[in-house]
């Protein structure tokens, strides 16, 4: 207490399940050691200040206070010591200012991982389209030897060949050809 000139103050509380009760601690920063501790049914001002209170009456030089910024822990404070300064907690004061970052993190991550799933349907359908453009190609070919059977049988007719020369269509994997004889 010498050495700093008095106590540093902190005070923070915890509610392990809400609804419940919430456990305040105040604690000497500098020292560690803990001053008072109680459960409070609620968080209230008044509660806040007669937990404070004894330690205010021990007299000793306080040179500030540290919290996490709760409204009713800065209100006590302020009542039981107005000329004291008040520090926001750096921990809380970090994690408060990196809450949407680390939001946006964890939204991006669960999109990327939305995405990989679509990224597999994605692939799915290509394989599907370029089974249905060989499949169309397939059927175009199909179609152009049909097609011209039905013109050579036609102009064979025509030119009074008969059936001495006939096309059909040989199947080839990569597309179909035909061959006359």
């Amino acid at each position: 207490m010498k050495t700093n000139g008095g106590i540093m103050l902190s005070m923070d509380g915890v509610q392990p399940e809400k609804g419940n009760e919430t456990l305040y601690v105040v604690r000497e920063v500098f020292s560690g050691t803990i001053f008072a501790a109680e459960n409070v049914k609620s968080s209230a001002t008044e509660e806040l200040k007669a937990l404070n209170s004894p330690i205010v009456k021990l007299g000793f030089p306080i040179i500030g206070i540290i919290s996490d910024g709760q409204q009713s822990i800065r209100m006590a404070m302020e009542s039981l010591l107005p000329d004291v300064p008040y520090q926001y907690c750096q921990y809380h004061y970090l994690k408060d200012i990196a809450k949407p970052v680390v939001d946006l993190v964890e939204t991006q991550n669960r999109n990327q991982k939305k995405l990989r799933g679509i990224r597999d349907l994605e692939r799915k359908l290509e394989q599907n389209r370029r089974s249905t453009e060989r499949n169309s190609e397939r059927l175009c070919s199909c179609s152009e030897v049909i097609a011209l059977r039905r013109w050579e049988s036609s102009l064979d007719l025509f030119l009074g060949h008969g059936e001495d020369r006939v096309c059909t269509p040989a199947v080839h994997p990569d597309s179909f050809l035909i061959s006359c004889r």
